[in-house]
């Protein structure tokens, strides 16, 4: 498509947009009294408002049922996560026995590690992204220690080559076969959070069984933002917060996976608890554990049912439009975000780098660009006048059009105010 940096070309994009009416869904911040352009989806989803209703379900039960809403409420509270399991199926690909939400993220990494990092003396290490995100590097550094290895000799980073701001998955996977035997984990940010870059998550989950390591992803960034499919790809599990794109508030519950190849195997470790016991059985109050099968064998304790509640409200919306118009319009507004940036770069003069790889096939909602010269005080500018994006050290501004709320115009508009920024 030959894009144009007009307004009326940007207003005849929204009119051909099938999602253009799920902006009327969410809650924008607003800021010197008008609507912001919103550019952090990546960090923290906007409000639906529909979440309200889905809370103020919970909240009436509890008030007119109090305990007995875990059995009749609307939705009753007892198996009120199970209503995740197909919808999030679809996000992810995968089985709905493969998933369900529990938790936050960083302790569900912990958690699946107790069944998927069972480290010996010749295949103890772990494969991980340089400048991974830093919940998980303190995430693998502490298990590692659990273990009773040193980090330093345990954990192998896959570093980016001189000069290069992303990875190379070629370098991903003869990282794996260099470490071969001594493999016992790998686990990755499938969408690296500073530069936007997918992974290959496919031939890298490939590569590391072949080295016969277990292979988990971190999927936080990806999750309601790209394709996937973690059961064809044979992940072993996976988990993802509900924040971000997903838009189901601050801290809300975490997603997960676990591929159905596992869920039949007692022999590996978790750390159980009354939620993850056989749910057929559970009031019987039984001494041993028997886990449910499935991806809820790896519950622990009842999970949040407030926290769940925007989280249902999102996942339902996710439902009806369905991941592969999403990642339709995904792609046609980052693209055309992009050349917004850059026709501005020309007009201005402002150097310029987008450090998020140019195929679109490796890049999800998101454009991180270092405007050389600019430093921070072009971030502060922004701010003011009303575009809310993010700042990543040392020089990196990321910007996230998610397309269940962000217009064409939207992109026009940002355009302008930037150049403003940069002749200021």
């Amino acid at each position: 498509m030959n894009f144009q940096n007009t307004r009326t070309f940007a207003q005849s994009l929204d009119a051909q947009d099938q999602l253009s009416k799920y902006r009327s869904e969410f809650e924008f911040p607003r800021i010197n009294g008008k609507k912001t352009i919103y550019f952090t989806g990546n960090s923290l989803g906007l409000m639906p408002k529909r979440a309200r209703k889905y809370i103020d379900e919970v909240m009436t039960d509890w008030a007119n049922l109090a305990v007995e809403g875990h059995f009749y409420a609307d939705k009753p509270w007892w198996d009120y996560h199970e209503r995740f399991s197909e919808p999030l199926a679809a996000v992810v690909g995968a089985l709905p026995s493969e998933v369900s939400v529990m938790n936050t993220l960083t302790v569900n990494l912990h958690l699946l590690m107790v069944s998927f990092y069972n480290p010996t003396k010749k295949r103890f290490k772990i494969l991980c992204e340089e400048k991974a995100f830093p919940s998980d590097q303190y995430a693998l550094q502490t298990q590692v220690k659990f273990h009773g290895f040193d980090p330093d000799d345990t954990i192998v980073e896959v570093k980016r080559r001189p000069g290069e701001h992303n990875l190379r998955n070629e370098d991903i996977i003869a990282k794996i076969n260099e470490v071969g035997e001594e493999l016992a984990l790998v686990l990755i940010g499938g969408i690296n959070y500073y530069t936007g870059q997918v992974l290959d998550m496919k031939a890298i989950t490939e590569a590391g069984h072949k080295a016969g390591a277990n292979v988990g992803w971190d999927l936080a960034h990806a999750a309601g933002n790209i394709e996937m499919n973690l059961h064809d790809w044979e992940v072993d599990f996976a988990c993802w917060c509900s924040y971000k794109y997903m838009n189901a508030g601050p801290g809300s519950v975490s997603g997960f996976f676990v591929h159905e190849k596992h869920h039949s195997n007692k022999s590996l470790h978790r750390f159980g608890g009354w939620y993850g016991h056989n749910k057929e059985r559970r009031f019987l109050m039984e001494p041993d554990f028997d886990p449910n099968q499935g991806a809820l064998g790896w519950q622990s304790s009842c999970t949040g049912v407030l926290a769940m509640a925007p989280y249902l409200a999102s996942v339902h919306m996710f439902e009806e439009i369905g991941m592969p118009a999403l990642s339709q319009k995904r792609d046609l507004i980052t693209a055309y975000l992009k050349f917004i940036i850059n026709e501005i770069a020309r007009e201005t003069g402002c150097n310029l780098e987008i450090i998020t790889p140019e195929n679109p096939h490796e890049r999800g909602s998101q454009l991180s660009v270092i405007f050389h010269g600019q430093g921070k005080s072009l971030f502060e500018f922004l701010m003011s006048e009303g575009v809310i994006v993010d700042w990543r050290e040392p020089a990196v501004i990321r910007f996230a059009p998610v397309p269940l709320y962000s217009s064409f115009e939207e992109m026009y508009e940002f355009g302008q105010i930037l150049k403003r920024g940069l002749l200021k």
